[in-house]
Parts: structure tokens; sequence; C-alpha cells
């Protein structure tokens, strides 16, 4: 005589372990996507820097030129 109790177990593990395999599919998936899109964000990233450095050079700039202003204005 079989157990049922077990049989009934047997049938859940059997379902858990193909969900977990289903998501460590999608995981591994989303994984492979993530990195091409870091990838693809890599140049975005290298311009952002470039334009931050380009406004703070700007900035400084504009601030040397007025205090060049200010002191020519008070002598």
């Amino acid at each position: 005589m079989e157990n049922p109790h077990a049989e009934r177990q047997a049938v859940l593990l059997e379902r858990i372990l193909k969900n977990t395999g289903k998501c460590t599919e999608t995981i591994h998936e989303l994984n492979h996507y993530m990195e091409s899109i870091l990838r693809e964000n890599s140049q975005v990233r290298i311009a952002a820097k470039l334009g931050q450095k380009y406004r703070k050079n700007v900035q400084y700039n504009l601030e040397a030129q007025h205090n060049k202003s200010e002191s020519a204005e008070n002598q």
C-alpha cells in the first residue's frame, strides 16, 4: 500500500522544482539583458561626465571673469 501523503509531497516537490527552474532561467535572462543595458549605457555615462566637467569649467571661467571685472571696476 502506497502512502498518499508521500505521493502528494512528491507531486508538490516536482512542481516546486519546475517553478524554481523557470525562475532561475528567467533571472539568467534578466541578467543578460541588464549586462546589455549597462554596456549600452557606458557611452551615455561618458558623455554625462564630459558634460559635467564642461559645466564646471564654464562655471569656473564665468566666476573668474566676474571677479576680474569687479576688480577692474574697483580700481
